[in-house]
């Protein structure tokens, strides 16, 4: 019977993965700050292994004991308004050097694969939308580095610290897949939603069930998602297909969707009205400056799109899930949610 380690195994897609790798008949271990973390949050089954504080001195022997595919998911995750000195420094301590240390320990103690989850941020922050596609990816006019879609052959273009800290982090584990026999495989995703989700996606569906009116109709854009069930299933791949090995690969749903589009979908799923009005995109970045707002209008008004033919093609991995039917699992578990918590 395999064997996988978790790292991040709390997080939103860390039980998710807990649970298929669990229903596929896989002995798992999941790291946790705290031993005392793991009852309310940990899949039953996955068996607990408290680790220190991620950075370049964690100790991840105990976790390895045993291991033969590691999914590495903990993370300093992308913040939107930072407050440390340092924050590049903050996102290097945990995203690359804690990734490079347990690495270099997987190595020594016979772990075969080693699974990392990036960020599509890596290649970028937008792309340019066409909505009649054209035939080829780059076109007259287009302003140098950008992209319709993203894709693995893309330069890297990180443009914050938490992008050029996951970026550094591929760079350390390709060194030692090139020096060991540890399997690496790197998977960049967009925006990952679900049951359990926070963050932006979290206060989308918040901004949805309480009506309010939105400026937004009018955003004519397309951004990549991808459930987290279907992040699930290419990591479930990428742990045991020969081909995935020393590779990268991104990744997302069957469609794109324009943000204006999004939030009637997630309306429909909740059953509520999608309360739209148009505004003019190019007020609302303005209007998102004066109040420094400027990167959580980007996320809601430029594209991104990935191109996700070379998964497809070298693995045969393809979403499980329909962009709807994943909006649909996470609205009926944001208003169960919402249910257990009303006074």
């Amino acid at each position: 019977m395999p064997s996988a380690l978790i790292t991040g195994a709390t997080g939103f897609i860390g039980q998710a993965a807990c649970k298929q790798l669990l229903a596929c008949g896989w002995d798992v271990k999941g790291t946790v700050r705290s031993v005392s973390q793991t009852k309310p949050v940990l899949p039953s089954g996955v068996i607990a292994c408290s680790v220190d504080s991620l950075g370049p001195g964690t100790d991840w022997r105990a976790a390895l004991h045993g291991i033969d595919v590691i999914v590495h998911l903990a993370a300093r995750v992308h913040i939107m308004k930072e407050i440390a000195e340092d924050s590049l420094m903050e996102f290097r301590q945990v995203n690359t050097h804690a990734t490079e240390r347990l690495a270099r320990m997987a190595s020594q103690t016979g772990v075969k694969r080693l699974v990392f989850l990036s960020t599509v941020k890596v290649n970028g922050e937008k792309t340019v939308f066409h909505p009649h596609p054209l035939p080829l990816r780059r076109y007259s006019g287009q302003a140098p580095g950008e992209r319709e879609r993203f894709s693995e052959t893309d330069v890297p273009n990180p443009q914050d610290a938490y992008a050029v800290s996951k970026w550094e982090a591929e760079q350390a584990l390709k060194r030692v897949g090139d020096e060991t026999d540890l399997e690496v495989v790197i998977l960049r995703a967009p925006l990952v939603y679900g049951p359990g989700v926070k963050g932006n996606f979290l206060r989308l569906l918040q901004a949805v069930k309480s009506g309010i009116p939105l400026p937004l109709a009018s955003v004519n854009n397309s951004r990549s998602l991808i459930f987290v069930e279907n992040l699930v299933d290419a990591i479930m791949i990428c742990a045991t297909h020969p081909q995935a090995a020393g590779k990268t690969y991104l990744l997302r749903d069957n469609e794109d969707v324009s943000t204006a589009q999004l939030l009637k979908r997630l309306a429909r799923a909740m059953h509520r009205p999608a309360r739209l009005w148009p505004f003019p995109p190019a007020a609302l970045r303005f209007a998102a400056q004066l109040l420094g707002m400027s990167a959580e209008a980007e996320r809601l008004l430029d594209s991104l799109q990935v191109e996700d033919s070379k998964i497809r093609k070298e693995l045969g991995w393809k979403p499980s899930f329909s962009v709807d039917e994943g909006l649909m699992e996470t609205a009926k578990w944001f208003l169960s949610q919402a249910k257990m918590n009303a006074p």
